[in-house]
């Protein structure tokens, strides 16, 4: 399991206690975050330490190119990860992975607006908000695990993004609702009629997308403030790399 987290949550003690669940971390930081420097390696990231923490440190110019209409974004990213091995995590692969941080805002909107179907939570004591929110947590990783199964164990592999957390919702009610697929040995197959159902159902690629961020009306969650530019844009990313020389000559 790796955490994906944005620059709030790179402080030093928080790391560590992330950490020692064992997951692995790829989190961005300040770019002018200072590191007590361990090694240098050969794909111009650094070995640092970060408290007690060994970590990984990556530096990269990501550009986004809009396309017709739109303009051309430039931006620095410092990454740190206690993914350190250059050949089994090429830095490229892990820049490029940071960039998916944004889906946990599909997950709110899964939990949400599809396993809670817009309603809100029913229960009027701090517990039982709690008891609530757990359980929608856990089906949601119910769900999603029964697509992340799927997707590995297809031949040729597909992309989980490209299966319906909607299709395999419907299909575990379903499940539910006819008494199918009841467990009568120790084994868990989630893949079962949840994985037919959403295989069945693939969506496209995901296209590479951009929409600007505003700060909604506080009376109105359709308003913005100022003039916004509404447009969906269709993106081209470029990532370099930049090593210690590139760094120092930014700085």
């Amino acid at each position: 399991m790796i955490l994906l987290g944005d620059r709030n949550f790179a402080a030093t003690a928080l790391l560590e206690q992330f950490a020692a669940t064992g997951a692995d971390l790829l989190i961005r930081c300040k770019n002018d975050r200072r590191f007590q420097v361990l090694s240098h390696l050969g794909d111009g990231t650094r070995i640092v330490a970060l408290g007690q923490l060994r970590v990984r440190v990556i530096d990269a110019r990501i550009t986004v190119d809009l396309g017709s209409g739109g303009e051309q974004r430039t931006g620095r990213y410092r990454l740190v990860t206690t993914l350190t091995d250059p050949l089994l995590h090429p830095a490229m692969e892990i820049v490029e992975l940071y960039h998916q941080r944004w889906e946990i805002e599909t997950s709110y909107r899964e939990a949400k607006a599809r396993i809670l179907d817009g309603r809100v939570l029913r229960a009027r004591t701090p517990a039982g908000i709690a008891q609530e929110v757990y359980a929608v947590l856990i089906v949601h990783q119910a769900l999603r695990t029964a697509i992340a199964d799927t997707a590995l164990s297809t031949a040729g592999g597909v992309a989980p993004d490209r299966l319906s957390l909607t299709i395999a919702l419907t299909a575990a009610r379903d499940s539910i609702h006819n008494a199918a697929s009841i467990l009568t040995q120790s084994g868990t197959d989630l893949t079962g009629r949840i994985g037919a159902a959403v295989l069945d159902g693939l969506m496209p690629a995901r296209r590479s997308r951009s929409s600007p961020r505003v700060t909604k009306r506080a009376i109105s969650k359709h308003r913005a403030k100022g003039t916004v530019d509404r447009n969906n844009y269709q993106t081209t990313i470029t990532t370099h790399l930049l090593t210690v020389l590139d760094t120092n000559h930014d700085g």
